[in-house]
Parts: structure tokens; C-alpha cells; sequence
């Protein structure tokens, strides 16, 4: 057990932190990502500039599961030039302009040609589309659906300067050992171009999440990983498979800078302790925010909650994936988000690591009837202190439920008060000799009591 000293004061300056990921995410918005090559590299090592990263390098036509890693993809110019010679699009300015995994394309052709490799939102016509054919081979660009309807009739030169050849799929990991053989695993997407929430906001927080665990002495290892959606997954699956078995509970973050939700996916299990914590955590200090059951359509959640693995997984966003009209658009850029709502979505992932590093279950030493606080200093001399009630309630929650079927977080759940108050109680009644901790019977993450299925 960890001692309750490791949980961060409550005034811990959100701010400060949402500047910093801020800064951070929009060092990294401008790259041109995807699911391989230089810019994932690149990306990787802006990264690596916070925390130490280990990056792999995994050779195309590597089976990876029942997938096979693709050729490595990378783009080095774009545009399109209108009958008058004016760039009407050029990658330079926006790298959502070029289809994800574009074959290359050197030609003159007319617009009636042009207009069946051009991508566009009629429903947001101002707006920019990502697209991708990842595993497909067509060449096309995307662009506003109003800068479509201006073009005119004429010849066309296209050129798509990109290169698909053997390489290497590329993702990072970062590991903060702890005192146990158990594992966190903490998961973000590295594959999109510039689309600030969606997934730079996820990879800057959870570098800064990284370089702030570095300096705190945790129970469990943090398993911190960056790799390109579905294949990088999947490829991280393959060739881990004897660390599977000890992650006991595990987060993929992403969307995590704007101010919707806040929302989270419950694993597939749908009661381990992260569904649990997150629930709780969602909820505190008047958030409100929505849960919902797991479903096999999102992000890497579904891979590490497939069948054969069926990891204790959830997803954590603010507004979640396909429900904000700048979803996968040109319009999810940095002002999209804000160093408030980043600062925010980290406090709640720490306060849930608090959870996690907190939470035992505690067997209370003196069953019958109430132990004498008093004598034992637990109780404050002066009556009428607010604050030494909420302390008093917190011993009297605690040594009540203290049967070994409630975790701290069940008692906190069933008494409204904070983790941090039960935790804090649970330490003073174990440090008076008035508790002892019920042995861990589940290292599978799976929820101890609740009531729960």
C-alpha cells in the first residue's frame, strides 16, 4: 500500500498544467502523422524531448496478429493548380489537404476527372475533411466544399509527392517502474495530422502525465504507450503478450482538450476498478459526467478489450469521438482547445491514478461496537469544529464498512464523501492499530464488492 502522502494537494494549479500541455500539443499540431513513417518519427521525438522514450521500429510484412504491417508512408509536397497557374490547394497549408496514404499522382487532367479524387463536407462547406485509405490503393486530396463549387472548367495540374515502400511501423513507450509487478497501461493514438483534440491533445497529456509521475513513488508500473490507431495496437499486442497478464487496469486517452463531457467508455467487462474509479471520478465535485457500456467501435479500446485479451480498458474523453461537428475536420485545431479543459482532463486521470494507488480494503480490528477514538488522539479536543466532524464521520464510514467486502472507494461511494477524506481516514485508523488490510484477492482489476456483477 502506498502511502497516502503520494495523493497531490487538491490546490494543485490546473492551469499551470493546461499551459503546458497546451504548449506542448501545439508543437506537435502541425506534423503531418500517420499510421508510419518520418512524421510519427518525428513526433516521437518531440516527445522524447519530456520523457524517455523507447521507440520501436517494427519491419513492413511483420505479422501482427491477423494483421500485417503495411508500408511505410511518406509525403513530401502537394497541390493543385488551377487553368490560370494559381495553387487553388497546397499541402503546405494544411496537411488534411492530401488523403492519408495517397498514392502519388503527376498529372494534367480536367475538372470533370479532378472532381472524382476530391473529398469534401457539403454539410460544412467552409471545412476541411480527414480522410484516409490506409490499405487501399487511390490517390485524392481533400478540400472546403466551397473552394470546390469556385473552380472552373479547365485542365488541372495534380501532384501528390508521397511514397509508399518498405519500412517500418514506429511507436514509443515509456515505463515508470513502481514498487509491484502490476501494470497501468495509459494508451494514445499517434497516427492523426493536425487535428489538435483529436489525438494531440491525448499524446501532450499524457507526456506531461509521464514526466509528473517521474518523480512520485507509485505501487504499480505505468505503462505509457504512443502508437498509430488499430495496426499499433495490435502490433504492441503481438509482441507483449507475456506482459499481458499484468496490466490490471488500463486508459486510452484522447479528445481530451475541449470542453465538452466529460465521457467515459466502460471496459468490456464493465466492472473492474478503472470503470469504477472513472465512474467516481466523472462524477466528483459536480461534474456529471456520462458512462457509458463498452461497445467494439471507438478506439484501441477495442483491441485490448478483444476477446483473447479482454483487458480492464476504458476510454476516457471529453467530447467523445464523432458527436462534435469538428470531428475529423479541419476546425478541430488549437483553438479548439484550451489549456483550461486540458488542465481539467489531467487532474481527473490523476485523481483516478489516486484511486488506484489508494484503494485497498481495509478489515477493522475492533468489530464490536465503536473503538474509542479519543484516547487513540483521533478525535479533536474542541467540540463544535467543522472540520473535525467531517474527519469524525470519515473513522465512523470507515471502521463500519471495514468488513473486507468494501474497498475505500465503495466506502466512499456509500458515504458521499471524498476518496481523498476516506483515504485519509483509513491511513490514521491504520496507523492507531484499529485496521488491518484484507489480503488482495484479485489482481485482475476486477471491482471487489459494490453490489456489482
Amino acid at each position: 500500500m502506498v502511502s497516502f502522502d503520494t495523493i497531490r494537494a487538491t490546490g494543485d494549479v490546473e492551469v499551470d498544467v493546461g499551459i503546458r500541455i497546451y504548449a506542448l500539443a501545439a508543437r506537435l499540431f502541425p506534423i503531418c502523422r500517420s499510421i508510419t513513417g518520418d512524421g510519427v518519427r518525428e513526433t516521437l521525438q518531440v516527445l522524447g524531448q519530456h520523457i524517455d522514450l523507447t521507440q520501436y521500429e517494427i519491419p513492413t510484412g511483420t505479422q501482427v496478429l491477423d494483421w500485417t504491417v503495411p508500408q511505410e508512408w511518406n509525403i513530401r509536397d502537394a497541390y493543385i493548380k488551377a487553368p490560370s497557374g494559381r495553387k487553388v490547394l497546397d499541402f503546405a497549408d494544411n496537411n488534411l489537404h492530401v488523403l492519408g496514404y495517397s498514392a502519388a499522382v503527376r498529372r494534367t487532367m480536367p475538372l470533370s476527372e479532378l472532381k472524382t479524387h476530391i473529398h469534401t463536407l457539403p454539410e460544412q462547406p467552409d471545412l476541411i475533411p480527414y480522410r484516409t485509405s490506409y490499405y487501399s490503393e487511390q490517390w485524392g486530396v481533400c478540400m472546403a466544399h466551397n473552394e470546390l463549387l469556385q473552380l472552373e472548367e479547365g485542365e488541372y495540374e495534380v501532384l501528390i509527392d508521397s511514397e509508399k515502400r518498405d519500412g517500418h511501423l514506429t511507436y514509443g513507450e515509456y515505463v515508470h517502474k513502481g514498487q509491484s509487478d502490476r501494470d497501468v497501461l495509459l494508451s494514445a493514438h499517434i497516427c492523426h495530422p493536425s487535428l489538435a483534440n483529436d489525438n494531440c491533445s491525448g499524446l501532450a497529456l499524457l507526456a506531461c502525465l509521464a514526466k509528473a509521475l517521474r518523480t512520485r513513488k507509485t505501487r504499480y508500473n505505468y505503462r505509457f504507450l504512443f502508437a498509430p490507431g488499430t495496426i499499433g495496437a495490435l502490433t504492441w499486442l503481438a509482441g507483449n503478450e507475456d506482459k499481458i497478464s499484468r496490466i490490471d487496469h488500463g486508459l486510452i486517452v484522447s479528445c481530451v482538450g475541449d470542453g465538452g463531457g466529460p465521457n467515459y467508455k466502460r471496459s468490456r467487462r464493465g466492472n473492474t476498478l478503472i470503470d469504477q474509479a472513472m465512474q467516481y471520478v466523472l462524477n466528483a465535485d459536480g461534474r456529471q459526467g456520462k458512462i457509458s457500456d463498452f461497445s467494439p467501435y471507438g478506439y484501441d479500446e477495442r483491441q485490448y478489450c478483444s476477446p483473447g485479451f479482454n483487458l480492464p480498458v476504458g476510454l476516457f474523453q471529453r467530447s467523445a469521438f464523432g458527436t462534435f461537428p469538428e470531428y475529423h475536420t479541419s476546425a478541430d485545431n488549437l483553438d479548439f482547445i484550451s489549456p483550461e479543459h486540458l488542465g481539467s482532463s489531467y487532474r481527473m486521470i490523476m485523481d483516478a491514478i489516486d484511486i488506484l494507488e489508494m484503494n485497498w480494503t481495509p478489515i477493522n480490528l475492533f468489530p464490536k461496537g465503536e473503538p474509542q477514538l479519543g484516547r487513540r488522539g483521533l478525535y479533536s479536543a474542541l467540540g463544535g469544529d467543522k472540520s473535525a466532524g467531517e474527519t469524525a464521520m470519515g473513522y465512523l464510514w470507515v471502521l463500519n464498512l471495514a468488513d473486507g467486502n468494501h474497498t475505500l472507494l465503495d466506502i466512499a461511494q456509500k458515504s458521499n464523501m471524498s476518496f481523498r477524506d476516506i483515504a485519509r481516514a483509513a491511513q490514521l485508523l491504520l496507523a492507531n492499530g484499529l485496521l488491518a488490510e484484507a489480503p488482495e484477492q484479485d489482481q485482475a482489476g476486477e471491482a471487489s464488492s459494490s453490489g456489482q456483477a
